[in-house]
């Protein structure tokens, strides 16, 4: 009735590199929505105040910053989910090779 489905055998030497590329995308992505959003937020703040807005602030002291704590987060959670999810892979290939 149902079809069984091969394992592959884990390979270690891919986790860096899925970790790295999570990571890079992820801090990529956050990095572009907080500038969009400080840059708005300088520009709104500027229009309030009469000012010219200075959107140099919004890469130094908001993209910047948050793009780092995010990359240092998803560098973290991708590393412990890779780890998981290939030691969870290997113990169903011996479990379905013993069986």
């Amino acid at each position: 009735m149902g079809r069984r489905r091969a394992i592959r055998k884990p390979r270690w030497y891919g986790i860096p590199l899925r970790v790295a590329v999570v990571t890079l995308l992820l801090s990529i992505l956050s990095f572009a929505l907080s500038l969009l959003l400080g840059i708005v937020g300088t520009v709104l703040v500027a229009k309030l105040r009469g000012e010219t807005a200075n959107v140099a602030l919004a890469y130094r002291n908001i993209a910047a910053p948050v793009a780092a704590v995010v990359g240092l987060i998803v560098f973290v959670l991708s590393v412990a989910m890779e780890i998981r999810h290939y030691r969870q892979t290997k113990a169903l290939g011996e479990i379905e090779k013993a069986g």
